[in-house]
């Protein structure tokens, strides 16, 4: 049993160490997310905060008498979520025409002296990981602009008289459309830095394992330790002291404030 496993590392175009790095790599790509979701129910990270910060701009919202600005802000994030989904397809081109173009695209590049000495299946391996990090990359723009654009139509089809309770549950259920839309945003922003880390490969496994910690590193510092995310916590912390209060548009038994 042990000899038959032992045959079949040693049939694997790529060796132990470089095996052991990938797994870590796919351990900080894969389970980021859900590690930072944990790590938001014991403390205070970005992300938790800004979902906050997000139902509570969806309740400021459902009570003013005109939400053009929030349509105005909401299509900004669509067309920087757009901005960065054409970039991704352009990049998503060039790794597939080096990692299709063969053994002529391994000979155009191998000259170079800062990458690592590889096969071309080894090549082709290390380039097709690029490839699956922004590949899911920009699957995750693609999904987080239609999502946006259904919020943006529940922005549009909020309704301006009516009763405290319908707007409080207009807007939970708006926020519950938002967060998620703007979540996978930030997922196809951080597949560039695992991209990146991915790409470190070609150079060896001790830069990609580096690479890969390091861009872990950096995502998680500015999720907690950063100057925004300390910010952000404070936004959040004012805006859960205040309350959200009605217009004068609304009927005037409404006009209290919200809880």
């Amino acid at each position: 049993m042990h000899a038959s496993i032992r045959h079949a590392l040693h049939a694997f175009p790529l060796p132990t160490f470089d095996l052991v790095v990938l797994g870590f790599f796919a351990f900080c790509w894969l389970f980021y997310e859900p590690l930072l979701k944990r790590l938001g129910h014991a403390k205070n990270v970005i992300n938790t905060d800004m979902t906050v910060i997000r139902r509570r701009w969806m309740a400021e919202m459902a009570v003013r008498e005109i939400a053009l600005l929030d349509g105005q802000l909401l299509g900004h994030a669509i067309n920087s979520a757009s901005f960065f989904a054409s970039s991704n397809l352009i990049l998503i081109a060039a790794a597939a025409g080096v990692l299709f173009g063969g053994d002529s695209a391994l000979k155009s590049i191998e000259g170079l002296a800062v990458l690592a000495p590889a096969s071309t299946l080894v090549f082709q391996i290390k380039m097709g990981l690029v490839l699956i990090a922004l590949a899911r990359g920009l699957l995750d723009f693609i999904w987080a602009i239609r999502q946006m654009n259904y919020c943006l139509a529940a922005i549009g089809a909020t309704p301006m008289w009516a009763p405290r309770k319908v707007l409080e549950d207009y807007a939970e259920a708006t926020g519950a459309v938002l967060n998620p839309a703007l979540s996978s945003s930030n997922a196809g922003v951080r597949g560039y830095y695992f991209a990146l880390a991915a790409a470190a490969w070609l150079l060896g496994p001790i830069a990609f394992a580096a690479a890969t910690g390091g861009a872990m590193a950096l995502l998680l510092w500015r999720q907690r330790r950063s100057p925004a995310s300390v910010a952000v916590r404070r936004i959040r912390e004012i805006l859960e002291a205040q309350p959200v209060t009605t217009g004068p548009h609304l009927p005037r038994d409404d006009q209290a404030s919200l809880s």
